[in-house]
């Protein structure tokens, strides 16, 4: 029987440094790319990628199969995700980085209530106090009637639904599958489940446009590489505090790369819900339980 990993939390807080910085990178390409192709195509750009990048992983799922029952919950969690990955291309294209950033941190919370209404797990008042924190805190972010909620903002909200689905199906898939085809499978489903989309929408690209999208690919595997080192050598409670700094890288690139100003409402309200989050998670390790609310970050692109 193989030994888990000794824990070594400055490890793990260095891990979760370079996860942050790699979805900077996707979340920076994609901004950059902008409108100029629809977010459906774009979408399918990059898991289509995805496929190429995680070829080994699928031959070896070609080769042992999907287990018995659980086809309709690997085509449920591609159907989700693909409109997940959708609104997040088509938000991340037309509002700012950091909003998306913020917003974004709501996924957890998102997959708290979904637990509840759909397994039954118990929201204790705590719990309960910090999901409310946490909705204040989008609210701070979006500020309704005080500005305009764009369609951006709607599909960002639409895209941390929509990702706390495709968790809570992953979680029903973890010890049934190995994490490599879980993933790999997942690619396979949401570059079908687009297909049609992308067909419907498509455009002409450049060179350009495809190589950054592989770079896009590319960033989000090694992403989620170093998240999950980072939770295998320390306690989430250590490392999930560090995914605030993307929030932080999130608003210098949009200052520094596309002129985006620096909105202290979106920095507060993102703070918010991360504490919020990370209160849950803390609670979650001192009960030593099935934690069933993923760490910030878990649900990506």
């Amino acid at each position: 029987m193989s030994e888990s990993p000794p824990m070594n939390p400055m490890a793990g807080v260095a891990w979760m440094l370079a996860s942050g910085l790699t979805f900077v990178v996707v979340t920076g390409v994609v901004r950059y790319l902008g409108t100029d192709l629809p977010a459906a195509q774009s979408a399918f750009m990059r898991f289509g990628w995805g496929v190429v990048f995680l070829a080994p992983s699928l031959l070896t799922l070609w080769r042992v199969g999907v287990p018995a029952g659980l086809g309709p919950v690997i085509a449920y969690r591609g159907a989700i995700h693909t409109v997940a990955v959708t609104l997040w291309f088509y938000a991340m294209a037309r509002i700012p980085v950091a909003e998306v950033t913020a917003i974004g941190y709501l996924n957890p919370v998102c997959v708290t209530l979904g637990a509840a209404l759909l397994f039954g797990e118990k929201l204790a008042v705590r719990r309960l106090v910090a999901i409310g924190v946490a909705l204040l805190g989008a609210l701070i972010v979006l500020r309704p009637g005080l500005r305009v909620i764009e369609p951006g903002h709607w599909a960002q909200l639409g895209a941390a639904f929509s990702f706390a689905g495709s968790y809570l199906f992953a979680k029903s898939l973890s010890g049934k599958m190995p994490a490599g085809a879980i993933v790999g499978i997942l690619s396979v489903t949401v570059t079908l489940g687009l297909l049609p989309f992308a067909v419907w929408v498509w455009v002409p690209m450049t060179a350009a446009q495809v190589g950054w999208l592989s770079v896009v690919a590319a960033a989000a595997t090694a992403g989620h590489y170093c998240m999950t080192r980072a939770f295998a050598v320390a306690p989430i409670s250590v490392t999930q505090p560090v995914v605030f700094l993307q929030l932080v890288w999130a608003t210098l690139l949009g200052y520094f790369a596309f002129g985006e100003g620096v909105d202290p409402f979106v920095l507060l309200g993102g703070t918010v819900i991360i504490g919020a989050v990370t209160y849950i998670t803390w609670r979650e390790a001192q009960m030593k339980r099935r934690a069933v609310t993923p760490g910030l970050g878990e649900a990506k692109i």
